[in-house]
């Protein structure tokens, strides 16, 4: 009966959530900004922050209490809800990916990628060093090397898939500046993947796990693009029924996505890697372009929503609470924006990038939005870091992704004749209007 309950408490939720991003999505198209923004700021005004800051009764009763009074919370339900539909978007996110693409603006890609990571490492690093000797904003189980390391690779990531949802956005498929946004972007989350097995592995005790992380996670990128790839390839025939894909074809696909997700995060990886991979190694044709039309609408309509609201659950911005704590965040911000977006516009210019379109490379990697939300996520659940530079972080993510779209239609987008020197496929929107 408790578990009915919660069940029933669930698709409450549901409707509330659902409703208020399109809400909030409604406002913040009057500034230019897109769905996947908006649902950023209406998770964090769900939490604690406003909704539970003015009405905190309503909003315990939404999604804490139960009427067993037993402290089992209905949020039981709405993580791995949230993790479904992470995992299918990163799967859409993977059958659009184009490695062919990024080969045509290589070198331009790896200097913006490579200024993407170094920069804001070390300053996030840098950041990390001070946070530990000067606030409690790491907890005492965090070593020093684990601190720097964590906020290190919490600087160099890149909104990765929403970066492609802002480049579709903005029309900018198949030009200079969206390719070497994507390609370097790609490299950079990877990048800090890598580091956050490490960080982990050691807050574990056990060196031995990040070799088991980084080793497991090539392990499968191999498996995935040389077996599995050919061989989907190979028997495609047998999952079409004309030029539609079958029943049979989606559920095979579906399956595939879930297996690889599970894998990931079997060897310490999160299950976004895995799904990502898997949907690169689907072959390109009828079966990406039917898997993408019938997994895209629901899961950006219905079930990604889940995963901004859940973190904004987690979001106390109130515990920033002394002028001091402020004056950290607003550090973290800069220090973001510089080691991001200045440091990857000057790469871009350096590799002979015109200054418009370097500028807007710049705008676009210092987006952090999803990914960032994720690696802090686990960072929160390992006991990594504190709820407070949880909520600083948070902000950072949502203020570096909320100035994406004003600053590029200022110094970038007027003006801008857009350049499609490549030959790169109108990625398509995971909805008609709004992404």
């Amino acid at each position: 009966m408790i578990n009915l309950h919660l069940a029933i408490q669930f698709f409450l939720q549901l409707a509330v959530i659902l409703l208020f991003c399109r809400l909030v999505g409604a406002v913040a198209s009057r500034f230019g900004q897109p769905q996947v923004v908006a649902e950023m700021i209406a998770g964090v005004l769900l939490g604690p922050s406003l909704f539970g800051l003015l009405w905190p009764e309503t909003q315990s009763a939404l999604f804490f209490w139960d009427k067993s009074q037993t402290l089992r919370d209905t949020q039981s339900y709405l993580f791995p809800a949230s993790q479904l539909g992470l995992a299918l978007y990163m799967f859409v996110v993977g059958m659009e990916f184009r490695v062919d693409i990024i080969r045509k603006k290589l070198k331009s890609s790896m200097a913006v990628s490579a200024a993407g990571m170094v920069a804001p490492f070390l300053l996030g690093a840098g950041l990390g060093w001070c946070f530990f000797h000067y606030t409690e904003l790491f907890p005492k189980k965090t070593s020093l090397l684990e601190a720097m390391l964590f906020l290190g690779a919490s600087m160099c990531i890149t909104a990765f898939p929403m970066l492609a949802r802002i480049i579709h956005f903005k029309k900018l498929n198949g030009t200079t500046m969206g390719t070497v946004a994507i390609g370097a972007g790609a490299v950079d989350d990877a990048t800090a993947w890598c580091l956050l097995a490490v960080v982990l592995a050691s807050f574990d005790n056990n060196w031995s796990h990040a070799l088991w992380n980084i080793g497991g996670g090539i392990s499968y990128v191999f498996v995935a693009l040389a077996l599995v790839r050919p061989l989907a390839k190979r028997f495609e025939r047998f999952f079409l029924d004309g030029d539609t894909l079958s029943e049979a074809g989606l559920v095979v696909g579906l399956a595939l996505m879930a297996l690889g997700a599970w894998i990931t995060d079997k060897i310490g990886l999160h299950a976004v890697f895995g799904a990502f991979v898997m949907g690169a190694a689907m072959p390109r044709g009828i079966v990406t372009r039917d898997l993408i039309s019938r997994i895209q609408p629901l899961t950006v309509a219905l079930l990604l929503p889940l995963f901004f609201t859940y973190s904004g659950l987690n979001t106390k911005i109130g515990l920033l609470n002394t002028g001091f704590l402020w004056l950290m965040c607003g550090a973290v911000l800069i220090a973001a924006i510089l080691g991001k977006g200045v440091a990857c516009w000057l790469a871009a210019r350096a590799t002979g990038v015109p200054n418009r379109e370097a500028l807007g490379i710049g705008v676009l990697m210092n987006a952090r939005g999803l990914m960032e939300l994720i690696i802090i996520n686990i960072g929160l659940q390992r006991g990594v870091i504190s709820e407070g530079l949880f909520a600083t972080l948070v902000i950072m993510a949502v203020v570096t992704t909320l100035m994406a779209s004003p600053i590029f239609e200022l110094l970038v987008n007027k003006g801008f004749t857009q350049e499609t020197d490549l030959d790169a496929p109108h990625l398509p929107s995971p909805t008609p209007t709004s992404r």
